[in-house]
């Protein structure tokens, strides 16, 4: 409490304005302290299961955000949903002039599977250090009082999706209310506890409460950093449309001695037919699916900043060479992608059986881009499978329909949420930008668009504001994985990272 105290009355005297703060290099203490003395906090958050399928964990989980944002002085309220509530916390400064900046943060998890765990329960964090042989071991969590090692990490699900910049969010929060400083704009934190589901009940939430969630900027605390580990801006992200697609065959399973070389077999049809939509450089070849993306030589330009290592990522990812939709990587984030996520049919392994399956299903994403329209994108999957000669249903088919068509499939489809992306020259990209480059002396990465795919589209689009993630957890996190875990240089840097941009002016 002593060193707190000090630490107190160093920043008051030094925080004239950051900048001055950043020079006396005080946010990195500041930080660590914070971080170190919301460590049992983060861990009681990492104990409380966050499965969405079960709304009896989320219920607890609401229950705890509830209790903290109270006790930091937020206003709180359930922003009742067809599912579990949105929770909105809100704090305003003196200032009434000031601008609003609504702050998303999810809070559920993926599923576990602790068969696949390097420890006895995934909700239960456990504190490793890197071993001798290059595995991860277990140690006390006394000795985080005794000097944080950056490189240790804590493991357990949502350790970085997404429970770690919730405690982040709150740490910060805490080092300011302690400092007697605020930030400088009033405050809206949007807490979504169905991510992982993809969302579903967000975009009428966003409507309903328009009026209630209104704001001038939208901030993400959620996603990994770059690969280098520097700090991070994205300005976009990917949407995401999803396709099921089920080839039939025999109306049951058929003995393949009796029936091979008779019986049409769907597994194989199915693999013609994803295999005609790329080509063998990995390019989508159904015309027209890359149609109104421009890389033009100022997007180059930009791209081309983010410093990837094509020789370590390959290396990292355990790949020879790389799909040739475009040629980089940044690049190849611009364009809409097709991605086979996973197949079915028959039985595999010791499971395996003789057999002609009676059908093949393939789950397809489409990951979208601002230029990408997703009705336009999946009506020309489903003409090219139309093409190919196929009756597409939206259901499985009829004896009747069977005995009339030579090749059946069913196709369903929807579009989860759309992509976004936000200019670097906004006002809200240049005030993170001189935040964080003051904070770490150290112009942080912009990445125009981020792979992966954040339900943000409601708030663009609906409330039309602009939005920017600001990741903090190390890339290398096993996020939907098991081990999943953060490191603890991470968990310090993302608080640092709040501290700079909650007290640097906003435009």
């Amino acid at each position: 409490m002593k060193l707190i105290t000090l630490f107190r009355f160093l920043v008051s005297v030094c925080m004239v304005y950051l900048p001055v703060l950043l020079t006396a290099q005080n946010l990195d203490s500041i930080s660590e302290i914070f971080a170190l003395r919301h460590i049992d906090t983060f861990r009681e958050l990492l104990s409380i299961p966050n499965d969405a399928h079960f709304p009896e964990q989320i219920e607890k989980n609401i229950i705890w955000c509830e209790s903290v944002f109270t006790d930091r002085g937020f206003k709180v309220q359930r922003l009742q949903t067809e599912g579990p509530p949105l929770l909105l916390a809100e704090r305003r400064i003196s200032d009434a002039q000031a601008r609003t900046v609504l702050v998303y943060l999810q809070l559920d998890g993926q599923p576990v599977d602790p068969e696949y765990w390097f420890q006895d329960d995934p909700y239960t964090p456990v504190l490793k250090e890197l071993s001798e042989d290059g595995g991860w071991e277990s140690i006390s969590w006394d000795r985080i009082h005794n000097g944080l090692n950056r490189d240790w990490r804590i493991f357990a699900r949502s350790a970085s999706d997404a429970k770690g910049p919730v405690s982040m969010f709150f740490a910060t929060i805490d080092a300011l209310d302690h400092l007697g400083r605020a930030p400088t704009f009033h405050m809206k934190v949007i807490m979504d506890f169905e991510e992982e589901l993809g969302s579903p009940h967000l975009p009428d939430a966003v409507k309903r409460y328009r009026e209630t969630l209104s704001a001038d900027m939208l901030l993400i605390f959620d996603g990994p950093m770059h690969l280098s580990n520097q700090p991070t801006l994205s300005f976009g992200a990917r949407g995401i449309s999803t396709i099921t697609l089920t080839v039939y065959g025999p109306t049951f399973p058929l003995h393949s001695g009796h029936y091979g070389n008779y019986a049409p077999n769907p597994a194989l049809r199915l693999c013609q037919l994803i295999g005609g939509m790329k080509d063998e450089y990995g390019r989508v070849t159904i015309p027209g699916f890359y149609e109104g993306v421009i890389i033009d030589d100022v997007t180059k330009s930009i791209l081309s900043q983010v410093p990837d290592d094509p020789l370590y990522m390959r290396s990292k990812l355990g790949i020879g060479n790389p799909d040739s939709v475009a040629g980089s990587y940044q690049e190849s984030l611009q364009y809409p992608s097709l991605n086979v996520r996973g197949m079915t049919a028959g039985w595999v392994g010791e499971e395996a059986r003789t057999i002609i399956p009676s059908s093949a299903t393939a789950e397809i994403d489409i990951r979208l881009v601002v230029e990408s329209n997703p009705v336009h994108l999946l009506s020309l999957v489903h003409d090219y499978i139309v093409g190919r000669g196929y009756l597409v249903l939206d259901r499985a088919p009829t004896l009747q329909e069977r005995m009339r068509y030579d090749r059946i499939c069913s196709f369903t489809s929807e579009t989860s949420y759309m992509a976004f992306r936000t200019d670097f020259n906004s006002h809200v990209g240049r005030w993170l930008y001189t935040a964080l480059t003051a904070a770490f002396k150290q112009e942080p990465l912009r990445i125009r668009t981020e792979g992966g795919s954040i339900p943000i589209s409601p708030f663009v689009t609906t409330l039309n504001l602009p939005a920017v993630a600001v990741p903090t957890v190390n890339r290398d996190n096993n996020q939907h994985s098991p081990n999943e875990n953060l490191r603890l240089g991470n968990y310090v840097d993302g608080i640092k990272t709040m501290l700079a941009i909650f007290l640097y002016p906003v435009e």
